[in-house]
């Protein structure tokens, strides 16, 4: 278990020794993980290991993974919890809508985390990270549009052209 806590431990660690912004984590932490819950002796270490199973989980590079961590912590929501932990579960839901490319729906989810706490760096960074996607995405999509107009004016122009090389051959006849 210790050298579970210890992966988990690294792959938080990366989000401030720079590169990947947010860690990825991997099918031996996701199986710790579930082993700790099932060796959980009361309700609160069963509760903390749950939170750290759904971590893995959308931090995963296993789409079934990522969608997984979703339904559990969309489930979570509906329990009582605190603000902290609330936000967290909002948090974590972020991150997995946006490993899966539900940008719109990460980002809704960061604005409620927000809304708890307006300061909270690792939200800030996620929610500007979902932006630069968008960004991005809108930018690729605007480009392949324009090449598309572009191609369908090219082939027209040919057409054109052609037609009235045609037309102009025919009345030389």
């Amino acid at each position: 278990m210790d050298t579970h806590i210890g992966k988990f431990m690294d792959s938080v660690g990366s989000i401030f020794r720079g590169g990947d912004v947010l860690p990825w984590c991997d099918s031996d932490i996701i199986a710790g993980f579930e082993r700790e819950i099932a060796d959980a002796t009361n309700e609160e270490q069963k509760n903390d290991s749950l939170m750290r199973f759904s971590w893995a989980l959308v931090h995963s590079r296993q789409p079934e993974d990522v969608n997984r961590g979703i339904a559990m912590l969309q489930a979570s929501l509906d329990r009582p919890s605190s603000p902290l932990q609330t936000r967290e579960k909002l948090y974590l839901l972020a991150v997995g809508h946006y490993r899966t490319g539900d940008y719109t729906r990460s980002r809704q989810l960061l604005e409620r985390c927000l809304e708890i706490q307006p300061d909270w760096r690792q939200a800030l960074t996620l929610q500007r990270l979902v932006e630069e996607k968008t960004r991005r995405d809108g930018m690729i999509g605007m480009a392949i549009i324009t090449g598309a107009f572009g191609l369908v004016g090219l082939v027209a122009g040919g057409i054109i052209a052609a037609a009235s090389s045609s037309s102009s051959s025919s009345r030389k006849k």
